[in-house]
């Protein structure tokens, strides 16, 4: 086996797929990255038995074959070398000799036979999107996901598939994130997948802004196929809480609000709050907010900003951590806050088909 490489290709490639390696003493082949070496192009597949992830580079192939090597050294070592032509010389020892200008090496590798041979899609249910807005969709939601392994079903993102549409739902319990998109596919493969979060830190990372994707759902797991990549996942397993009960229809007060000064007075109160403290009071008033932290450790601070409301003035406590996280997501200009009391949920909206529940806090 023997190919060349530009460096730069050869250095995205692995770092694609060297956050996906498994830490099982008794596998030594998955902290191993597969590169197989086929007519002009190179493929590079990860996998720690949960998720398995590939990608492809064009390349200059003198011989073709497959072959193991320690990945994240492997790594370590092309981001290290002078910017050319990267020649790699496997032999029958499945040793890997490495040349790119004056430097030279030789990586001890593992037989090829031994890696996991990843998933097919064939014979699964298809479902096809753009890929930048499923990305969008992961990033407007998945921060919502619960980091609780006691309630692993929130450790992950719902993806509902049914009435022509795909919904992404994330919550923890304490917040709920909702991102809904129309999707073309039967009536019979209405399904909900709970996605796990690492597979979602991934697909975020290797998605591109545009261009087709395919989800294929199989064997209680879920494929991704992208141009050049290529993301497999086991499924979480359980029934996700209704979150159709949480989401209300109907508040009493409306709210509108510029998004990134919200956001800008929001970040300067959370510098005064602490772990002990993390909560802040919004008063809303006719055209007014007020937000005010108090901390014995730190102190108070108090902002205002500008707001589009006349009904009766509201007090309510919410976690601030909990209402930036959407609005850095978000990139509308205005959004809309929606509350019945100082007691309920608080809802917020904005011009695309999601929405956001935060519960107060009681103090």
């Amino acid at each position: 086996m023997k190919f060349k490489v530009p460096k730069s290709k050869l250095l995205e490639a692995l770092s694609s797929v060297q956050n996906v390696v498994g830490t099982r003493a008794t596998l030594p082949v998955l902290s191993n990255v597969l590169i197989v070496a086929e007519e002009g192009q190179l493929f590079f597949t990860t996998t720690d038995l949960d998720i398995t992830i590939r990608c492809s580079c064009e390349a200059d192939i003198s011989e073709m074959g497959r072959v193991t090597l320690p990945v994240k050294k492997l790594t370590n070592i092309v981001r290290e070398l002078d910017d050319g032509i990267v020649t790699m010389t496997i032999d029958d020892k499945d040793n890997c000799h490495m040349r790119c200008g004056s430097y030279k090496s030789k990586i001890i590798g593992l037989s090829a036979r031994e890696f996991p041979p990843p998933p097919s899609p064939e014979g699964g249910i298809d479902y096809k999107m753009d890929a930048g807005r499923f990305k969008d969709m992961l990033k407007k939601t998945s921060y919502a996901t619960s980091t609780d392994d006691s309630r692993e079903i929130l450790n992950g993102v719902l993806l509902s598939f049914a009435d022509g549409k795909l919904t992404c739902v994330a919550t923890d319990g304490r917040r709920l994130a909702l991102y809904e998109t129309e999707v073309e596919f039967p009536v019979e493969n209405s399904r909900d997948i709970i996605l796990p979060s690492r597979a979602i830190n991934e697909l975020v990372r290797a998605l591109g802004d545009d261009g087709e994707l395919t989800i294929t759902l199989k064997d209680k797991q879920l494929i991704f196929n992208f141009s050049d990549m290529f993301l497999c996942c086991k499924l979480l397993s359980g029934v996700y809480p209704n979150y159709k009960q949480v989401v209300f229809s109907h508040c009493d007060n409306v709210i509108t609000i510029n998004r990134e000064e919200l956001l800008a007075v929001l970040r300067r109160i959370n510098a005064s709050t602490t772990d002990a403290t993390n909560a802040m009071r919004l008063t809303f008033e006719e055209n007014m907010l007020t937000i005010s932290v108090s901390s014995a450790e730190v102190g108070d601070a108090t902002d205002t900003v500008a707001i589009k409301y006349e009904g009766e003035p509201i007090s309510i406590i919410f976690n601030p951590d909990y209402m930036i996280d959407p609005l850095k997501h978000l990139t509308s200009d205005e959004i809309q806050i929606e509350l019945n009391n100082s007691s309920s949920p608080g809802l917020i909206k904005s011009d695309i088909p999601f929405l956001y529940v935060i519960m107060p806090l009681r103090i």
